[in-house]
């Protein structure tokens, strides 16, 4: 074993002794990686340094199969971009507290946004990564100088030398990716949050991904444009949807409208008691005051909170590959923020966390609000979780609406929570509400009834988050308060909506719906009261409330039509007196008990079955009811077209060349 170890040690320093100048191109990588990351955000951590080590290891081995005197332009060119990478973040990082993108960097808008506010943000500091490559640049003309590269031409087995060092380079960067979470890959992946990809992977891996990400779009709109293009004007010659005309119709017409986006909010929520403790007793009261549908279902891909808005927005599914808001931004997609735009509303959201997160300052801008008031426009005095507490978010929010309801005659906004987001640590704020099971059992030995405590929902993630839900919703209440106190929003209509299920493993609900209480265990299989929380049973959980509520007027309506995100553009269109064309949703009070809910895997729910995509299988609502393959095979159709017209009109911009040639018919 010493043996070996002094052999490694050995074969290491004849490495760095003949390998200088590859050695000096790590360690100048690495110093600008690591400062990148301090300069910025701060960070130090040990994860993004194993990978800050393996990048360089691995792009510069390539230069190994050159000679070593031509080793020096690419290790040069590799560190000067990597230098001006560092130098565009740092700055980047001063305006929009994120990291840069190439996409983002890449549109029109963003010199104009940075404006004459430029010069006052850049400082000398920020330019200290071009001392990688001068430094680079003195050690390779000394090197010269001393004929150490003839030296090193007559003894290098170039090939040999790329082998081992790309494959060390792997071998330290697979062991960064073994001692990250799928949660940190997730995030890498989405490009939902830059910072964090930044901190966790280094500024190498994330400015990689985000390359492909940013190609992504380009490279699928290259291939199938006839073929989509046809797909699409065939499918609207046939479905276009027809304005409704209900008792619902025109029901808000001028009103005002304030969607309220509630951060992983269940309908599992509503109405649960623990221990005497109402969980959301602010939605129990708003769900009986309001227009409660209760069979709601969010139709979400790797997008999440990001997925439901466009899908709200606009009445179009998801994206098939990456995120509208991080991939597809730039395109023209008719939404309910354009429509009321037209109709002279002002248009506006407002969210406590960084205008970059989910690229919401420049989505925002192409769903057509005019302004977004960001962590910018709030006073950071509380945090919970991601950032500003829900509870000094609605504080500060509300004098904000009363302004905007004071120099407009009409608006319609966007509210979006944060402090229910993942993964619902407990915080010094939240109320520590018992999640614990009380009971009296005999005990034996001193024949009394003794007090038995049993842990119950305490330790766990869904007892977590029903802590954090249960801050929320009082958060929720505070700002109800506001409003019904406050002599403004007479002719405000208010949408309350969850955007996605908090995204708990399965088993800490069906650790839920077996707990046996009397012995503090969990039913088994074979019990009389298991309850079967299987695949399906999770999924038809996922639903999430949407309740459209007024302060002058007792709805108390329930609606229980089975009903997706894509819906709400129409149904809630068709009250507002607006309607779009292009909307692949319905009218829920049109369609009624005939909705089919399309999932972006292709899974679907009606109000008799759900069906399975990946296997092909389904589940009948009621057990007692036998279903067709004609019913199956029609609902699954469905659901393929209005998965390829969607992803069609977001990967090409359909309803861009769409309007462009009917513009161009009218002007012959």
């Amino acid at each position: 074993m010493k043996e070996n170890i002094i052999r490694v040690y050995n074969s290491f320093l004849h490495f760095i002794k003949y390998n200088k100048q590859f050695c000096f191109f790590v360690i100048l990588s690495i110093f600008c990686e690591v400062f990148v990351r301090i300069y910025t955000s701060g960070n130090l951590a040990f994860n993004p340094l194993v990978f800050d080590i393996s990048m360089p290891i691995i792009i510069g081995s390539f230069c190994f199969l050159t000679k070593p005197k031509k080793q020096f332009n690419y290790l040069f060119i590799c560190l000067c971009f990597l230098s001006i990478v560092c130098i565009i973040n740092s700055i980047y990082y001063k305006f929009y507290s994120s990291f840069a993108s190439f996409s983002l960097l890449a549109s029109v808008g963003q010199v104009g946004e940075v404006g004459d506010a430029v010069l006052e943000k850049v400082r000398l500091i920020q330019f200290i990564y071009l001392l990688a490559p001068v430094i680079f640049f003195i050690i390779n003309k000394r090197l010269n100088n001393r004929d150490y590269f003839n030296f090193i031409t007559k003894i290098e087995d170039g090939k040999k030398t790329f082998k081992h060092v790309i494959v060390g380079g792997i071998i330290i960067f697979a062991f960064g990716s073994l001692i990250m979470n799928g949660g940190a890959w997730s995030s890498l992946t989405k490009q939902w949050n830059r910072e964090y990809a930044v901190n966790h992977f280094g500024i190498t891996v994330y400015q990689m991904n985000d390359f492909i990400n940013t190609l992504k779009p380009t490279i699928n709109s290259w291939f199938g444009y006839d073929v989509a293009y046809k797909k699409f004007t065939d499918y609207y010659a046939l479905n276009t949807i027809k304005k409704s005309n209900n008792e619902y119709t025109n029901k808000y017409k001028d009103y005002n409208v304030v969607f309220v986006h509630m951060e992983s909010i269940m309908s599992f929520l509503i109405d649960l008691n623990i221990n005497g403790i109402e969980i959301t007793p602010n939605l129990n009261k708003l769900s009986k005051e309001g227009m409660y549908f209760s069979n709601f279902y969010p139709q979400i891909s790797v997008g999440t909170s990001s997925d439901t808005e466009f899908t709200l927005s606009t009445s179009l599914m998801p994206a098939s590959s990456g995120t509208v808001f991080v991939s597809y931004y730039d395109r023209d997609y008719p939404s309910i923020q354009k429509l009321l735009k037209d109709r002279d509303y002002y248009t506006f959201s407002m969210h406590g966390n960084k205008a970059s997160m989910w690229n919401r300052n420049k989505m925002h801008k192409s769903l057509g609000y005019m302004d977004f008031y960001s962590q910018t426009s709030f006073t950071i005095d509380e945090e919970v979780g991601l950032g500003l507490s829900d509870k000094s978010f609605f504080r500060q929010a509300v004098p904000i609406l009363e302004n905007i309801e004071e120099n407009n005659k009409k608006y319609m906004g966007t509210i979006i929570t944060l402090s229910n987001h993942t993964p619902f640590d407990n915080n010094e704020l939240f109320e520590q509400i018992d999640l614990t099971y009380k009971t009296r059992k005999l005990d034996e030995i001193t024949n009394k009834n003794e007090e038995v405590v049993y842990s119950y929902l305490n330790d766990t993630k869904l007892g977590d988050y029903l802590r954090s839900s249960h801050y929320a919703d009082a958060a929720l209440g505070d700002f109800i308060n506001y409003i019904n106190s406050s002599n403004y929003f007479n002719n405000t209509v208010f949408v309350f909506y969850g955007d996605h299920n908090p995204q708990l493993d399965a088993k800490e609900f069906e650790y839920y719906y077996n707990y046996n209480f009397e012995t503090g265990s969990l039913y088994k299989e074979d019990e009389e009261e298991y309850v079967l929380y299987d695949y399906y049973a999770n999924e038809l959980n996922k639903k999430t409330p949407l309740i459209i509520w007024t302060k002058n007027e007792i709805l108390n309506t329930k609606v229980d039509y089975y009903m997706g995100m894509i819906d709400v553009m129409p149904t809630i269109g068709n009250m507002l007196g607006i309607y779009n064309k292009y909307a692949l949703g319905h009218d829920i009070f049109e369609v009624k008990n005939d909705n089919i809910i399309a999932f972006p895997n292709g899974n679907f729910l009606t109000n008799k079955v759900y069906y399975r995509n990946s296997k092909e299988e389904y589940k009948p609502l009621n057990i007692d009811e036998i279903l067709s393959e004609d019913y199956i095979n029609n609902a699954r159709g469905y659901t393929d077209t209005l998965i390829d017209i969607s992803n069609g009109i977001i990967t090409h911009d359909l309803i861009k060349t769409s309007q462009n040639k009917d513009e161009a018919k009218e002007i012959k």
